[in-house]
């Protein structure tokens, strides 16, 4: 069950007001959106008075406050001179300052400085940015220890993620650390080691306020942090699982997993691994903590590769799209739950079609109403495969279309159907009736104005559907409509194939009307 975090790692928005009006507003709406400390960043005011302005922001600061003046040379905005910046730290704290942070660089000078003057409730931050990359664990462990030697009381190291894998390293120096330790990996790519802060024991995490006011790359919004990844309930003991793919940030999956999470009291979490090499992702991460996977472009086909054991169905399709990892030997196990969600959908939009007047010969009653129409699927990566095997299970005659003609032609032979190149789909009309596929990325976000067949193709389908749904309406949806044909969108799929994922994640039912309920506002 999940449990409160209370006690557990903190949440610090940046404080990056270029006035210091601006930064008593931003102040007010940190702590009203559920902040629990505050960085106020002065290097990023304009015009700074520096006990006048600094004495104001204290005390006037509704959280606890850490103060950093971070140089050019450290990835900050200050200029100046160094002894000046630093004189502003003692000052801070003397006028109350709960936290001040200071550079690995500077901070044996620095502490020195402060050691017969150094207020008792005030706690020094002693940091190191890499903006390079992630070193490896021996040399994290030592700047570490090197770090705490000059008298931190508290360790800070950033470093840059190149490779997901790199978190690995700052999670093993967080969760095996004696002191405290701010352990963070910047960049999208690093992104877990903010959101699983409090389950690899770090001492805190930083949030933006907003898109656009972060402080480092990578920082999630305080909002998402809390109300998709329920950052308060997480702990040591919360299991992890996740979606591998690239890219992953347009996915929908979090929200659903992780509010469904809380609603039921299961303590697991549901984050976005954006992952370039899928076998080297699966070897990293191969602790118990990480007990499944949710697999999506262009990873589905090689992650099958990567399973120690595959379901029958996933290895006739040959690709995986749901990763289980055994808790007894840690073995993995691959299934693909795909092709059931998009079939399901397709068919019951046309079982709902079939009792439409001037309809009727959509389905006569009698087994799949997929059986026997003239199926087209666009792609014959993971998705694709699923849709032509699930097409095919259900009597329909296969046609695959795909940029790689021989790509199309050897799931085409797979299924016992017929491949035709691009170029031909656009004037495919061999029959009314058809159904359309759409198993790419195209017309996925950002690229919202792409679609994978032009609009005048789209005459003699009966029902196009579009596996994308993000946005849930893509632009070949929307013309499909206008050109008549019936639709079914990829959210449908999506919550479909999420039933048996859950169940398989959980070991617990799945609360289809819950999914059903958290997406219905998207």
């Amino acid at each position: 069950m999940m449990t409160s975090n209370v006690g557990g790692s903190r949440i610090c928005v940046p404080i990056l007001g270029e006035s210091v009006d601006r930064m008593l507003l931003q102040m007010d709406e940190a702590k009203a959106v559920g902040a629990d400390l505050l960085e106020i960043r002065l290097d990023y005011l304009q015009r700074f008075d520096r006990r006048g302005d600094l004495e104001l922001l204290i005390k006037r600061c509704p959280l606890p406050t850490l103060i950093t003046y971070r140089p050019k040379w450290e990835g900050g905005m200050y200029e100046g001179d160094d002894n000046k910046r630093l004189d502003v730290l003692r000052l801070a704290m003397e006028l109350g300052a709960d936290y001040v942070d200071v550079e690995f660089k500077v901070a044996h000078e620095f502490i020195n400085s402060i050691n017969q003057r150094k207020p008792e409730k005030c706690k020094v931050i002693v940091s190191s940015h890499n903006f390079h990359d992630t070193p490896s664990f021996d040399e994290i462990g030592n700047l570490a220890a090197r770090i705490q030697a000059v008298g931190a009381d508290i360790v800070k190291v950033a470093t840059t993620a190149l490779d997901i894998t790199d978190v690995v390293r700052i999670f093993r120096l967080t969760v095996h650390s004696q002191v405290p330790v701010i352990g963070l990996v910047m960049k999208e790519r690093g992104l877990i080691s903010r959101l699983l802060c409090p389950k690899f024991g770090g001492y805190l995490t930083f949030a933006a306020l907003e898109k656009g006011q972060s402080s480092a790359p990578g920082q999630p919004k305080i909002d998402d942090l809390l109300n998709i990844f329920n950052f308060r309930q997480l702990g040591p003991d919360t299991k992890v699982v996740g979606l591998i793919g690239n890219p992953v940030g347009h996915s929908k999956a979090p929200m659903m997993f992780n509010k469904a999470f809380k609603t039921v009291g299961f303590d697991c979490v549901y984050v976005p691994f954006l992952v370039d090499d899928v076998t080297k992702f699966l070897k990293k991460f191969n602790s118990p903590d990480f007990v499944g996977f949710s697999c999506t472009i262009p990873h589905k086909e090689e992650a099958l590769r990567c399973c120690d054991e595959v379901d029958p169905i996933a290895k006739s399709i040959g690709a995986v799209n749901t990763i289980i990892r055994r808790p007894s030997d840690g073995k993995l196990f691959g299934y693909n739950t795909d092709y059931f969600g998009a079939i399901s959908a397709i068919e019951d939009r046309l079982r709902a079609l079939s009792s439409v007047i001037g309809l009727r010969n959509l389905h006569n009653g009698i087994g799949s109403p997929l059986a026997g129409k003239l199926f087209v699927v666009i792609g014959a990566g993971g998705a694709g495969k699923a849709l032509a095997y699930g097409a095919k299970e259900k009597g329909a005659r296969v046609v695959v279309a795909n940029r790689d003609y021989n790509r199309a032609r050897k799931l085409a032979d797979s299924v016992g159907g017929e491949a035709i190149t691009f170029a031909e789909l656009e004037n495919y009309h061999p029959e009314d009736g058809m159904i359309l596929a759409n198993a790419t990325s195209v017309g996925m976000h950002p690229n919202v104005d792409e679609t994978p067949i032009p609009k005048h193709a789209l005459k003699g389908y009966a029902l196009v559907f579009d596996a994308v749904y993000t946005p849930k309406m893509t632009r070949l949806l929307l013309e499909a409509e206008e050109s008549g044909a019936a639709i079914v969108t990829g959210l449908d799929m999506f919550v479909i194939q999420a039933y048996e994922q859950y169940e398989r994640f959980t070991n617990l039912p799945a609360p289809k009307e819950l999914f059903w309920e958290i997406m219905s506002g998207y």
